[in-house]
C-alpha cells in the first residue's frame, strides 16, 4: 500500500480569526467534519477557528471555497476566512495580488487584496454582497437594549448593549441566543464607542467565542445603522483587532489585515490516527457531532418577534 501523502496547511489570521488554509489544486480531497474538529483543536491538533479549502474556481472566479468551522460543520462564510484564503493563494502564485473573485456557499465574492509592509502581512477589502436587516427582537435579556437579526449571506442576531460586556455575559447569552435560532446564528454584542466606531464581542456559531469575526462585523454596522449610530461607514473594535466596514448602495465592503503565521504539514495517517482516538471511530468522515468549543447544548430561549420593513445594508 502507498505511504498516505501529507497535506500542507498554512496558517493566518485576520484580526486573531485564524484558520488553516489547504490550496488543492487537483480538487484531491475534501477536509471531513471529524478531520476539522480534530485539525482545530487547540490542544489534540493545530488549533484554528476553522479550516478552508481553495480550489480552483470555475466560470470566471480565480478560486472556489470551502469552510469548516472548528466542530466540523460547514459554514456558508466568513469575511475574515476569505481574506486569508486569498492571501494563501497569492503568496502560493495561484493569483496576484489585485482584485480575486472567490466562490463560496454564500455566493461569488471579489476581494481585493494586497500585500502589507511587513513579511507574512496583507490587507484585503471584501464585497461582501447586501446585508438584509430582519425583524427587531423583544428578548427581554439584562442589558440587551434592542436587538435584530440580519443575513449577510449567513445568519446572526446583532444585539445592542448598554456598555462593554464582560466574558460571563458573551458566555451565558452567545450560546443561547444563538442555538434558538434553527440551524444555529452568529450572535454579536455590540456598543457605541466615539462617532462612528462600535465595540464588539461575538459567539459564532460552531465555534464559540473568537477574537474577530467578518461577517459578524458587518451585520453589527447594518444593525448600528438601522439604529441611527452612524452614517454607514464604521470602525468596530473587535477583540482581536480593528474592522472596516462602508455601507453603500451596492451591499458592504469589509476590510481587515492579514497575517500568514506560518506553514504545517500533516502527514494523513497521522491525521487519520488522531481522527480515531479522538472520536472513537475510524474514518468518521460525516460522523455525528460530538461537541467543540461553542456546541454545548442549551436550554432554547423564547424571542418574541416585532415584525419590521425589510432593508438592505445600503445607506
Amino acid at each position: 500500500m502507498p505511504e498516505a501523502s501529507p497535506l500542507r496547511f498554512t496558517k493566518h489570521h485576520g484580526a486573531g480569526n485564524d484558520f488553516l488554509v489547504l490550496l488543492d489544486a487537483e480538487r484531491r480531497r475534501a477536509i471531513s467534519a471529524a478531520e476539522a474538529r480534530v485539525l482545530c483543536h487547540r490542544h489534540l491538533g493545530i488549533g484554528a477557528d476553522g479550516v478552508l479549502r481553495a480550489v480552483p474556481g470555475r466560470d470566471g472566479t480565480a478560486l472556489a471555497m470551502d469552510l469548516r468551522n472548528a466542530d466540523g460543520t460547514v459554514a456558508e462564510m466568513s469575511g475574515n476566512g476569505i481574506r486569508c484564503l486569498v492571501q494563501a493563494a497569492v503568496a502560493a502564485g495561484w493569483v496576484p495580488p489585485g482584485t480575486v473573485a472567490v466562490d463560496t456557499a454564500a455566493g461569488r465574492r471579489r476581494v481585493e487584496y494586497r500585500a502589507g509592509g511587513e513579511p507574512g502581512t496583507g490587507f484585503g477589502r471584501v464585497a461582501m454582497g447586501v446585508a438584509v436587516l430582519g425583524a427587531e427582537l423583544a428578548l427581554g435579556e439584562r442589558r440587551v437594549q434592542a436587538a435584530r437579526s440580519v443575513d449577510v449571506g449567513n445568519p446572526h442576531l446583532v444585539l445592542l448593549v448598554d456598555g462593554v460586556v464582560d466574558d460571563a455575559l458573551v458566555a451565558d447569552v452567545g450560546p443561547r441566543l444563538g442555538r434558538s435560532v434553527p440551524g444555529g446564528a452568529n450572535v454579536e454584542m455590540v456598543w457605541p464607542m466615539e462617532e462612528g466606531e462600535l465595540g464588539m464581542r461575538v459567539w459564532e456559531r460552531g465555534v464559540g467565542e473568537t477574537l474577530a469575526c467578518g461577517t459578524g462585523t458587518c451585520a453589527a454596522a447594518a444593525a448600528a445603522a438601522g439604529w441611527g449610530l452612524g452614517d454607514g461607514r464604521f470602525l468596530v473594535h473587535n477583540p482581536g483587532g480593528v474592522l472596516e466596514v462602508e455601507l453603500t448602495d451596492d451591499g458592504v465592503l469589509l476590510g481587515g489585515p492579514t497575517v500568514m503565521v506560518g506553514e504545517v504539514t500533516v502527514d494523513e495517517s497521522v491525521l487519520a490516527a488522531l481522527v480515531t482516538s479522538v472520536t472513537g471511530a475510524p474514518g468518521a468522515s460525516g460522523a455525528a457531532d460530538t461537541g467543540g468549543s461553542g456546541t454545548v447544548p442549551v436550554d432554547p430561549v423564547k424571542i418574541d418577534v416585532v415584525p419590521v420593513e425589510e432593508v438592505t445594508g445600503g445607506r
